[in-house]
């Protein structure tokens, strides 16, 4: 299992995934799940990716083969708009689980996948899209500013109370991680490293990237802190009266 997400704000983008997979509790492993395309100045494209790792991986691996073929194909790195985008990333998809999901169920192994697309290219406003197992895809919109694919439970309480399309890229930086901690405290299929990348509104280059692992300093502040405070809040709550 794994758990990504993604916030769609005023003020750009914040994407954040896990890197644990496994494939039951003795075959624990660890395979980074955001993959960045970037042209500085010309466009930023992020993806994350959960469900079967061989699957997107293969999903991954084409579309850059498209890419490095330069040969006019519609591909990432030429494309017009983010729609387009997403429109390549779930024709991939697709055409690899069309390849290796007949494989893949005579032995009982789920093909699933899913990715979150997002990012700006120059001449459009910065946009994100989650791109279902079957290939098509939804977009971020005011009313839902953020996706989550993988492990979403546990983290999503959190991300209904906070994120806004206003809300402001820190504060929706620090509910992400939220986020995960709680995610990773329910749920042992959810662990670090955690990859987090900030993308701000028109700035056309990735500058805001950082890994965070079980040592680092920020998230065990940020745990601590996050525990202490609801101990706090829930010591404050009135007693139930049963007359």
């Amino acid at each position: 299992m794994t758990y990504c997400a993604a916030t769609m704000l005023d003020a750009g983008i914040v994407f954040a995934s896990d890197s644990r997979t496994n494939a039951g509790i003795d075959n624990v492993s660890t395979f980074k799940k955001m993959r960045v395309f970037e042209a500085p100045g010309n466009r930023v494209i992020v993806t994350l990716c959960s469900g079967n790792l061989a699957v997107t991986q293969a999903t991954l691996n084409h579309l850059d083969q498209v890419i490095r073929r330069n040969d006019g194909t519609p591909n990432l790195m030429n494309a017009n708009t983010m729609f387009d985008i997403a429109y390549l990333v779930g024709d991939a998809l697709r055409e690899v689980r069309q390849h290796d999901a007949p494989y893949l169920t005579q032995n009982n192994v789920d093909s699933s996948a899913n990715f979150i697309v997002g990012g700006q290219i120059a001449g459009e406003q910065p946009r994100l899209f989650m791109v279902y197992s079957e290939g098509n895809f939804i977009e971020a919109m005011t009313e839902t500013p953020y996706f989550q694919i993988g492990e979403v439970k546990y983290g999503k309480p959190i991300l209904d109370r906070v994120i806004k399309a206003n809300t402001n890229m820190d504060d929706a930086t620090k509910c992400v991680l939220v986020s995960f901690d709680s995610t990773m405290r329910s749920n042992l299929s959810v662990g670090m490293p955690i990859d987090l990348l900030c993308y701000e509104r028109d700035s056309l280059r990735v500058t805001k990237t950082r890994r965070f692992d079980e040592r680092d300093d920020y998230m065990r502040g940020l745990r601590e802190t996050w525990s202490d405070g609801l101990r706090k809040a829930f010591a404050q709550l009135p007693n139930f009266d049963w007359q």
